[in-house]
């Protein structure tokens, strides 16, 4: 097993043993500059020595490592991205948070130089962390052998997910054993039929079986060899349905597994009156410091947009919140005064040309959202949670989606976990994709998720990901 759980959440074990190298990594970068700037008389003013100052440098960079969603991207996208995230999230976003800290803790700040060769150091050393980790990662004794049984189209839709994804997780895909004489699956992935499944997943080393069958009991032209299959499990090797796994790797629930049954006994899903309490609280708290925070930045963005196409300067759209109840949520205006001038809604579009110069800039930068803090104070929205739709789409949307409804048991957000996963929704299709993480929030939400999703929303507001 490569992970574990906390909280409802599976999180890798590579990854975390990854996380806390690096931790300890920093501590070290910090303390020992501190030791050496004092021998040689070079540290002026002199580095803190105290165990608070040493944690919160190594706390704020790796909290700049998730923010720019490092660990991610350096397995997906490469090597070249992963200095260039690793430089971002150390270098300005660590930096930028180390720098805030320091004028509200004056005590714990080792002054401007210090911290620039502790941030240069610990960059370069954490770099060549990351390139052994991508080596043992990629190795074959690590790596988790993966077999589906199954070979429809839940079968042939993980397949794709593995080309694209899955290989990011250490999981090495080797194929699927048809189930049916319908193989939907390509037949360079297609595995032959073990005479004694055990045998063959021990003698492959398999360490896990997914059964991605369109039903999993018998069914006309398939079968599911249970006594094998118990088999496999009682002897150490984990047998997942594929709706489970698609969970843990993904973080998403595959709409087309989603069944009711999955909802109704599922750990998920529950209401609490506790977390509402504190969900509450802590939205009251960040929406009021970051209005406090932000104040400048609203101003100067309800000026640009007035001097650019003058007023009105807020819009507001009617949208669907918790168990359905529709309120006004409220934006800065980044669009012409007739973008819809026909009173028919519309999804935005890549380079719409409703948008203006103004309207461009605010929309990459999420500076048009600000004025939802109002929302989230009136308790209509919460800080995270899914994205309000409006009702035209939602009853479009409600007809051609199963369980579309499910995500309005949770109170929309500023920002949220599908915002993080899946790219600008502008179509049906889209709002189906979308669904699959808002799904996967509604079932697993929890204020340590919450916090995460804060975290990492800012690698999308710097890159200006999912923005149209």
């Amino acid at each position: 097993m490569s992970y574990i759980r906390f909280r409802k959440h599976y999180l890798h074990i590579p990854y975390l043993a990854l996380a806390a190298i690096e931790f300890a990594a920093l501590l070290s970068v910090f303390y020992l500059l501190t030791v050496f700037f004092a021998l040689v008389g070079l540290s002026h003013p002199p580095m803190p020595t105290d165990l608070v100052s040493t944690a919160v440098f190594a706390a704020v960079l790796s909290c700049g490592t998730l923010a720019m969603g490092v660990y991610l991207a350096m397995v997906q996208e490469g090597i070249a991205a992963m200095f260039f995230r690793t430089l971002v999230a150390y270098c300005f976003v660590g930096g930028l948070g180390l720098t805030v800290l320091y004028l509200f803790i004056p005590v714990i700040d080792p002054g401007s130089g210090n911290l620039f060769w502790s941030v240069l150091f610990a960059s370069m050393l954490v770099i060549v962390i990351r390139l052994v980790f991508l080596r043992l990662v990629d190795s074959e004794q690590l790596v988790r052998r993966v077999i589906i049984f199954g070979s429809g189209d839940f079968a042939s839709s993980l397949m794709t997910e593995y080309q694209s994804n899955l290989k990011a997780f250490g999981i090495r895909l080797l194929g699927c054993i048809p189930d049916s004489a319908n193989v939907r699956v390509d037949s360079q992935h297609l595995l032959p039929v073990p005479y004694d499944l055990y045998s063959f997943c021990k003698e492959n080393r398999i360490s896990e079986i997914v059964v991605a069958q369109q039903e999993r009991r018998r069914t006309e032209g398939g079968w599911l060899p249970v006594p094998e299959l118990m088999e496999c499990k009682l002897r150490g090797i984990e047998v997942t349905d594929a709706i489970s796994f698609y969970e843990r790797e993904l973080k998403k629930a595959k709409l087309d597994l989603v069944h009711p049954s999955w909802i109704l006994f599922s750990e998920g899903f529950k209401a609490s009156k506790a977390r509402n309490y504190s969900k509450r609280l802590v939205d009251l708290v960040i929406s009021l410091t970051l209005l406090v925070v932000m104040l400048p930045f609203i101003i100067l963005t309800a000026l640009a947009v007035f001097l650019e196409t003058g007023r009105p300067i807020l819009y507001s759209q009617t949208r669907i919140g918790m168990l359905g109840k529709e309120f006004k949520i409220y934006k800065f205006r980044s669009m012409r005064q007739d973008a819809e001038k026909d009173g028919k809604a519309r999804w935005a579009q890549a380079n719409d040309n409703r948008i203006t110069r103004v309207g461009a800039f605010i929309r990459n930068t999420r500076l048009d959202e600000l004025p939802q803090l109002w929302n989230v104070i009136k308790g209509e929205m919460s800080i995270v949670g899914p994205r309000p739709e409006r009702p035209e789409f939602v009853s479009e949307l409600k007809e051609k989606i199963p369980f579309y409804d499910t995500r309005h048991y949770v109170k929309p957000g500023l920002m949220g976990w599908a915002q993080l996963k899946y790219p600008y929704g502008a179509s049906v299709e889209d709002a189906r994709g979308k669904l699959e993480y808002d799904l996967y929030y509604s079932k697993n939400h929890s204020l340590l998720m919450d916090f995460l999703i804060m975290i990492q929303t800012v690698e999308v507001v710097l890159l200006g990901k999912g923005v149209r």
